[in-house]
């Protein structure tokens, strides 16, 4: 969340409350206590440095991606003034584009590394793969609609905090379904501070959204002029006589 945060401020020019802030921050610690608060490690295991350089890149994109997602529907939106209809990427089509460029970054560095000739040599050895293969990619495929509904109507802030809390969810599920995942006093207190970064969010977002303006009740209907009708007896009164 915090490079996410970063990238927008630095690529996409958004500007965060305090108290954004402060809700990034606790979702973070909370995250790291319930990831490094599970006990020792086991013996044998080791950071590779490989492994965190690829964390670090990793890190480095989300926030490129981020910013970048943020200038394209600022952008979008200069550009387009008179469009009629949402101002911005719609989901399908910010799907579209991601996957067709990540397709071909995907089949260089997959031809250039070998990896493709393998793969696919390994596919035509084993033609079972292919079937958990197509099941992945429909999943896969229903499951961006998702990730690109909350990219193109909210942020990329809000859809790094759901894909983050998803994963102590997850965990707490599996706590759940089997008493033996048991979890101990420093990863609850994660968990808690994950929560209340949450609640933050949610109870500002409901305090500061517009609340409905109350119809104001219709003016009552004017009062009968009761000198009306006898003023118009004596005007007609004469000229009926004379008639």
């Amino acid at each position: 969340m915090v490079p996410v945060m970063a990238g927008g401020i630095v690529l996409g020019g958004k500007r965060y409350s305090a108290v954004e802030y402060a809700q990034v921050l606790a979702i973070t610690l909370g995250v790291c206590i319930f990831n490094f608060g599970g006990g020792k490690k086991k013996v044998g295991k080791k950071d590779s440095p490989y492994g965190l350089f690829l964390i670090v890149i990793s890190l480095l994109m989300d926030a490129f991606t981020g910013g970048l997602q943020d200038k394209v529907k600022a952008s979008t939106k200069a550009l387009n003034p008179d469009a009629v209809g949402p101002k911005r990427p719609s989901m399908h089509e910010s799907m579209l584009w991601t996957n067709l460029s990540g397709c071909i970054v995907a089949f260089f560095l997959a031809l250039l590394s070998g990896h493709l000739v393998g793969g696919v040599k390994f596919c035509m050895k084993n033609p079972q793969v292919l079937t958990a293969i197509l099941v992945y990619s429909i999943s896969s495929a229903v499951g961006q609609n998702f990730v690109y509904y909350t990219l193109t109507q909210f942020n990329p802030l809000v859809l790094t905090t759901v894909t983050t809390t998803r994963k102590i969810f997850s965990t707490l599920f599996s706590v759940f379904r089997n008493p033996q995942n048991s979890l101990n006093g420093m990863q609850w207190s994660g968990c808690s501070l994950v929560f209340a970064g949450l609640m933050g969010d949610i109870l500002r977002k409901l305090n500061s959204s517009p609340k409905k303006p109350v119809a104001a009740a219709p003016p009552p209907p004017p009062a009968a002029d009761s000198t009306a009708q006898p003023k118009a007896q004596e005007e007609t009164g004469p000229s009926t006589a004379r008639a």
